[in-house]
């Protein structure tokens, strides 16, 4: 609950609570605090289990932390143990670090090892264009393509 505050602001809270409750009335204050903070968390528990009780026993291993939207896609999601729509080939489809890679290779002239460096190759050999290759320089008297948008 309170992972983010640090030594200073902890500190600032204690003097901060020291100079409007007084040294006199500060542990009663904090007593009364940690009551509430006791009887909200057992209504919390109570509500809980009542509706655990009332959902059955088809909903034992019902966590209310898988309401929260990031929970409930981590664990739908990253799970590899339940992959019925594909989802990990997906993932996988996503993963561009070994083509950055062919394509590094490639710019600097280096031999690609992988299948898809290959694959990449035979496509430009099947009539494809080839973008790493620079463009055929055009005659001296043969001047470029006018382009209105570049201007």
């Amino acid at each position: 609950m309170f992972n983010d505050i640090g030594a200073l602001e902890l500190l600032t809270l204690v003097v901060l609570a020291v100079l409007v409750f007084g040294p006199e009335k500060l542990p009663k204050v904090i007593q009364d605090v940690t009551r509430t903070i006791r009887k909200i968390r057992e209504f919390s528990d109570s509500a809980k289990e009542d509706i655990r009780s009332e959902l059955g026993p088809q909903f034992k291993d019902f966590e209310f932390e898988d309401l929260n939207p990031k929970t409930f896609v981590r664990k739908q999601l990253m799970d590899g143990g339940n992959d019925d729509l594909g989802l990990k080939e997906i993932r996988e489809s996503f993963d561009l670090r070994k083509e950055l890679a062919d394509v590094t290779d490639a710019v600097n002239g280096r031999e690609a090892a992988s299948a898809a460096g290959a694959a990449a190759a035979s496509g430009a050999a099947a009539g494809g264009p080839d973008l790493l290759k620079k463009p055929a320089q055009p005659a001296k008297d043969e001047r470029p393509p006018f382009d209105a948008d570049a201007t």
